[in-house]
């Protein structure tokens, strides 16, 4: 696995990963102004809550479950001083189905925190990661 960081200008730049797509990111220039993208922790961040939803559904999926939709809410603290790493992770998925099984989804995402998903395994290596879900009942 490899990618590629390229320098745009100021504080805006373009990342590549080895399989060729591309998203801009960066910083502000000052407090709280425009940013060009996401920046590098917010990232970490999608990636993080990406990785587990994607367990989550192929878990579901395999089960023969109705999931529909599944989102995860990412939630994080981090340190007051540099380097500022997080400190506490949470991850709330909000799963949709008809008449999804509350406990099938429950133990997707408990395998996907304990067994497959890579990203949020290394983030609790430096930051306190939990994760909670509900289920929507589309049938109703």
């Amino acid at each position: 696995m490899d990618a590629r960081i390229k320098w745009v200008e100021g504080r805006t730049f373009v990342g590549t990963s080895g399989s060729g797509h591309s998203i801009v990111l960066g910083s502000a220039t000052e407090p709280g102004g425009p940013t060009p993208g996401p920046s590098p922790m917010e990232l970490l961040l999608i990636g993080t809550g990406g990785c587990s939803s994607i367990d989550v559904v192929m878990i579901l999926q395999r089960g023969r479950e109705p999931v529909e939709d599944c989102e995860c809410r990412v939630t994080a603290e981090r340190a007051p001083e540099d380097p500022k790493v997080f400190t506490k992770i949470h991850l709330h998925f909000i799963v949709s189905g008809r008449s999804l099984s509350a406990a099938k989804v429950e133990r997707a995402v408990q395998l996907s925190a304990e067994k497959y998903c890579s990203a949020s395994i290394m983030m609790a290596k430096a930051a306190v990661v939990t994760h909670d879900f509900e289920v929507v009942d589309t049938s109703v």
